[in-house]
This record gives structure tokens, C-alpha cells and sequence, in this order.
């Protein structure tokens, strides 16, 4: 594997290099860059490495800039010591947001997902992948369209679009709907996710599943998982994408454009 580090601070791109060889002595560090016009002069003259390790903070600005000069259609892995870019950095392919200071158990999960997303699910040409893969999605129409749920003995239709989120306390599985009206429902949470359209649901974490078009707010949280607000009066638990599924979470709302 060939990667480049961009980090303007020497000793945080010596602690990379040393933690990078301890968790792989084989990788090939290309290059180490500081700035961002250094950065876009490389990727000007050289082949884009299999992945980039990229701070936020440089000397001349953030490091977002770089996108606005340059194509990279390349993974990446943001290192930082800041949480709030968190949102900005899912615009682009990234694998993993660590924050500093960085340990090799971060190193080695970052990597880990990485091999596991290019193994097994991300083609070359991942951009035309995901975009055929929506399109797919949007017009497949094995999906529900609508559940049934109950509030006591009363059972009641509801309409798969007017969902805000299925939420599971222990075997009861709910639907919250637009109306922030909260009915029973008699499917798991693992079955329900096969039955609802991709593009439009996100299982976030173990109990809980989002509708894209409910997501109000997203922010960051601690240990690296992310905290979803949703557009509901009603005052529901802390909606938390658990760090497993952060990764899923950042190219879900890629390919559906949400920011």
C-alpha cells in the first residue's frame, strides 16, 4: 500500500510515520507534506497514493483547499485536533476522523475499515459505483410502503414516508412517525431494516433506524461517533451513530447529497 501524510506539525508527522510502520512495516510512505500549495504541486506531478492521511490545520489554511485546486478520487483519513469539521470532512471519501492525539489502536481501526470498505465493497471507480447504486435504489420497489402499528388495541396505517425513525427498547420495536406520534410494531429492528428502502433509512445503531428526510442536525460526539438531531416536537433519546457504523453513516449521506 502506498499512502502520503499531509501534517505541518514534524512531530505529529513523526508519530504518524512510526504508529503507520508498527501496525504495517510494509506500507510505503511516499511523501510527507506541510502545506497546501506543497500538496497540490505533488498531486500535480505524481500518481495518487492508495490512501491519504491529511490534517486539517496546516500553516496556509485548512486543508480543504486542496479540493478546490485538485481532483482526489482517493480515500482519505483526517487527522486533527479539532471535532467541529467533522460534517464538512464526510463531502469527501473519507475513511476515518481521528482525533489528536493519535494512538495505534486509532491507527489500526482506521486501517481495518479501510481494508475492509476496499475488499469488499468499494470498486475502483467508486463514484460511478455509488451513484449507479443509488439510481438502483431509488427505483427498486421491493420495499414497504407502509406498516402497520398499534396504540393499545387500536391498530393504525402508516405510511412508510411519514416515518421519522424505528427505535427498539429491549423486543418492543416503535415507529415514531412525522407527527411525533409513536405506534407498536411487531417486526425487529434487523427485519425492518431489509424492508425499508435503503436511500431513504439508515440503521445508525443497534436500536435505531433514521429517515433521511427527519435529519435536522448532525454533529459530533465523544469517541468518535456522531449525534443526530431529528425534526420531531417530541422529545426522543439521544440519536447516536455508534462508531462502527460512522463510516456507512458518512457515505450514505454522500450518495444521497445531503451535504
Amino acid at each position: 500500500m502506498n499512502i502520503i501524510i499531509i501534517e505541518d506539525e514534524q512531530l505529529a508527522a513523526e508519530r504518524l510515520k512510526i504508529l503507520i510502520k508498527q501496525y504495517d512495516p510494509s506500507i510505503n510512505i511516499n511523501a510527507c507534506l506541510e502545506t497546501i500549495d506543497e500538496s497540490v504541486h505533488w498531486f500535480k506531478t505524481h500518481e495518487q497514493p492508495d490512501l491519504i492521511l491529511m490534517d486539517i490545520h496546516l500553516s496556509d489554511g485548512h486543508s480543504f483547499e486542496i479540493f478546490k485546486k485538485i481532483n482526489i478520487d482517493k480515500p482519505l483519513i483526517f487527522t486533527t485536533a479539532y471535532d467541529q469539521y467533522a460534517i464538512e470532512a464526510f463531502q469527501h471519501f473519507s475513511i476515518d476522523y481521528l482525533l489528536k492525539p493519535i494512538s495505534l489502536e486509532m491507527i489500526s481501526h482506521a486501517f481495518g475499515k479501510y481494508n475492509s470498505i476496499m475488499n469488499s465493497f468499494i470498486p475502483p471507480d467508486y463514484k460511478s459505483w455509488q451513484k449507479f447504486l443509488g439510481s438502483s435504489i431509488q427505483n427498486n420497489s421491493q420495499y414497504k410502503n407502509r406498516f402497520v402499528g398499534k396504540v393499545g388495541l387500536k391498530s393504525y396505517v402508516i405510511q412508510t414516508e411519514d416515518i421519522a425513525c424505528f427505535t427498539a427498547d429491549n423486543k418492543i420495536v416503535s415507529i415514531v412517525d412525522t407527527d411525533d406520534n409513536i405506534y407498536t410494531v411487531g417486526h425487529t429492528i434487523e427485519k425492518i431494516e431489509s424492508m425499508v428502502n435503503p436511500g431513504d433509512f439508515f440503521k445508525i445503531n443497534r436500536s435505531t433506524i433514521v429517515n433521511l428526510k427527519m435529519i435536522q442536525q448532525i454533529k459530533p460526539h465523544l469517541n468518535n461517533r456522531l449525534k443526530i438531531t431529528l425534526k420531531c416536537k417530541r422529545q426522543l433519546e439521544e440519536m447516536i451513530v455508534s462508531r462502527e457504523r460512522v463510516s456507512a453513516f458518512r457515505s450514505w449521506l454522500e450518495e444521497e447529497e445531503v451535504i
